[in-house]
Order: structure tokens, then sequence, then C-alpha cells
């Protein structure tokens, strides 16, 4: 299932999370499309770097921890990850402000790597460690967690494929709630049967959507607006 637009208004235009998807689609356009194999070698993290065990990577985890945020592995990843900012992230930058809403972000992605990495160190191989971790959903899964907390009654116009495809409103809580439940059992699954080669990065999500439940209060500015109905 995946969102199509929400129901509850904002105050302000939400010019941050418009930047950081306009910064995204630029690295994926310009820098990544044209050598996508180079890009993700370069700029790309890899929890490997950690440990300076790597056997072949182009920047040290200071820079690749911040780069790899805004880089993507193919087209349905940049706009699924741009989709869930777009709908859930205006409400959340309302509610923190501008500099709070861009810090909170940073951080998020920060704690959705630093989970994955803790997994990743700890129960894969040195062959895992060496995958590249790339995309923005870490930091999206923070957003997700605090709209989760401000605006739980908020209702997410959804499409949901059973076999059929339907349409429906869902009441955020459920929605989101649900998308986290499917991050704990396909993560669990993914440390009894991994992908060979990697896959969806699932303890980022975790960790990204704890960070921004546990955090949000801390950066919350104002209340958010009530929903439409």
């Amino acid at each position: 299932m995946f969102p199509i637009k929400d129901n509850a208004p904002t105050r302000h235009f939400p010019i941050v999370t418009v930047a950081l998807i306009a910064i995204n689609a630029a690295v994926w356009i310009l820098y990544q499309v044209p050598d996508l194999e180079g890009s993700v070698n370069q700029l790309a993290y890899h929890p490997c770097e950690i440990e300076d065990s790597c056997a072949v990577v182009g920047e040290d985890w200071p820079v690749t921890s911040v780069s790899s945020m805004f880089m993507h592995g193919d087209w349905l990843h940049i706009i699924g990850n741009m989709l869930f900012l777009w709908i859930f992230g205006n409400n959340v930058e309302d509610s923190l402000g501008k500099v709070r809403y861009l810090v909170f972000y940073l951080l998020g992605g920060f704690a959705a790597t630093a989970l994955q990495t803790f997994i990743t160190l700890s129960q894969a191989t040195q062959a895992e460690s060496e995958i590249p971790n790339l995309g923005a959903s870490g930091a999206v899964s923070a957003v997700l967690g605090a709209y989760l907390l401000i605006l739980p009654r908020a209702r997410v116009m959804t499409v949901i494929f059973i076999l059929i495809i339907l349409i429906r409103e869902l009441p955020a809580w459920i929605f989101l709630g649900i998308w986290f439940g499917l991050q704990l059992w396909q993560g669990g699954f993914s440390l009894v049967s991994p992908e060979e080669g990697g896959g969806v990065a699932f303890f980022a999500h975790i960790g990204g959507f704890v960070f921004g439940m546990a955090t949000v209060y801390l950066f919350l500015k104002r209340r958010p607006l009530r929903p439409a109905y």
C-alpha cells in the first residue's frame, strides 16, 4: 500500500520539505543517473567503513553517512521516498519549524544508519557489511514516527493492493501502524533469510521511526492544525 494524500492542513508552505525533495531529485538526475555504479561506490555508505575493513571505498563514513541520505538505487526508490516525504513531511515541518525540522530530519537519518550498521556488523558477514546503504528512507521514517504521534487521527488516502486495487481513507495511526509492523516483520525475516546481494534496509526504517517517536516532542514548536474532517 502507498499513500496519495492526507487531510491535515498546514499554516505555511513547506519550504524545507520541498528543498529536500529538490536536492534528492537533483542528486539522482544530475549525479547518479549518468554513472549509477560509480556514484554508489563513491558516496554511498558502507557499514564496513566504521571498522575500516572495506576492501574498496570512496569516502570515509563521516562523509558518506550524510551523502547517502540524498542518494537512491533506482527510480522507484526515489519516487517512493519523496512521495512519503511530501505527504507527511509538510505537517511535521509546520509543527517543528523549519530549522528544527531540518535538524530532526538529519538526526533521524543518522539514527537510522546507526541501527542498521549495528545490526549489520553484529549479525552479517564481511561481504554483507560491504553492501552500500543509501536512500532517504531512514530520515523519512523519522518523519513518519513524528507524524504518528502529532496527527494520529488524520486520514490518509491510500492505494491498497490485495488481488485488486482499492483506494481507501485510513486513519494515520492505522496506516503508519501497518507500515511499521511490516518493517518489524520483514526486518526479522531478513535476519533469518538475508537477501543475496543486499535488499531493503528494514532496520534503518525501524531506527528512524523509533527516533522520530522518541524525540518529536523535544523538537515540537507548535501543535499541528486539526485535520480538515
